[in-house]
């Protein structure tokens, strides 16, 4: 358990077992009684986090999963595939909800903002999308990118997207500009019946295209994770090895933070907003301290590839990642 930068950290790992090819994606639902995994067999399961029982095998997409996520609110599970297409799951059930297209590439991330409202959505095609998920329809396009958008992430209003891409830039975008007009104005156009007697709604219609607020340089490699804390920094990570902090609202750099020697995977945030954790191919994951950047603690990873950190709301620091074909977990 991680309190502070001085404690000791036990390891308490747990394995799950089910996949047949490689595991691609993992996520925590938000009371981490549930761990949802994504895989090249094309199939999303779910697994009781305490007993590693397997729950449900979601069957549905056409290609590799390539991101899963849960929304906040706990009711429904989204996976993005090389099928070009985002599902929606119901949690309690893993029944199907609905299918959002329009991406024309494989889709690489997904993420819900913190009211579960909305979806973002990043692909190969260098498009970010964000979805009404009410309707399941298209809000938002966000383009600029030069390179697949390969993160994504809502601030805590929900009024900031930060997407990261393979052109080694971070844009900052702001969803409350003009958002408002835009969107009731566009909307109106459409009939909400007959959006929602359709059971694929595709991204026909875009209301909003804005441009960024802010675009953030300073990495040498594709951008690889982004998060924002809850005071409104961001951390993003990158194949170039480093780790930046920055106050994206002014879009300036606060801390470059060196000392990973791999390719680092994932960015996350304590909820005091004091700690960063970051996991890298280097098989450590390091705690830094927001305030001055400073690396407080190296952990031993133990899995080929740590795919998600996440801090919880007592400051244990979980992580999970794959060996193949499996899935497993980790207490520090």
């Amino acid at each position: 358990m991680i309190i502070g930068p001085k404690d000791y950290c036990k390891f308490k790992v747990k394995t799950f077992y089910g996949h047949t090819d490689e595991v691609n994606c993992v996520a925590f639902s938000p009371d981490f009684k549930l761990i949802v995994t994504g895989s090249d067999d094309k199939i999303v399961r779910i697994f009781n986090t305490t007993t590693c029982e397997l729950l449900y095998e979601v069957e549905g997409h056409q290609g590799a999963i390539r991101c899963v996520a849960v929304s906040p609110d706990n009711k429904f599970i989204a996976s993005g595939s090389y099928d070009k297409a985002i599902q929606l799951w119901r949690i309690s059930d893993a029944n199907f909800y609905n299918k959002l297209l329009g991406h024309t590439k494989s889709v690489e991330v997904v993420i819900f903002s913190p009211d579960s409202n909305l979806l973002c959505s990043g692909s190969w095609d260098r498009l970010a999308i964000v979805w009404n998920l009410e309707l399941c329809q298209a809000i938002i396009l966000l383009t600029g990118h030069n390179g697949l958008v390969q993160s994504a992430a809502f601030s805590a209003t929900t009024k900031w997207i930060a997407t990261g891409s393979w052109d080694f830039c971070i844009r900052i975008w702001n969803l409350d500009e003009e958002s408002s007009k835009e969107n009731a104005s566009n909307m109106n156009q459409l009939s909400k019946s007959d959006l929602k007697k359709k059971k694929n709604l595709k991204a026909d219609v875009f209301p909003l295209k804005p441009k960024p607020n802010h675009l953030l340089q300073k990495h040498k490699g594709n951008v690889h994770t982004v998060a924002f804390s809850g005071n409104d920094v961001l951390a993003s990570g990158s194949w170039d090895k480093t780790v930046c902090l920055w106050d994206p609202l002014k879009g300036q750099l606060l801390h470059c933070l060196q000392g990973h020697d791999g390719w680092v995977q994932v960015v996350a945030f304590s909820h005091d907003n004091l700690y960063v954790a970051s996991a890298c191919e280097d098989d450590t994951i390091r705690i830094w301290v927001v305030e001055n950047g400073k690396c407080c603690k190296v952990l031993a990873a133990k899995t080929e590839t740590v795919q998600l950190c996440v801090f919880t709301p007592h400051g244990t620091l979980l992580t999970s990642g794959t060996n193949s074909a499996t899935g497993s977990f980790h207490t520090h």
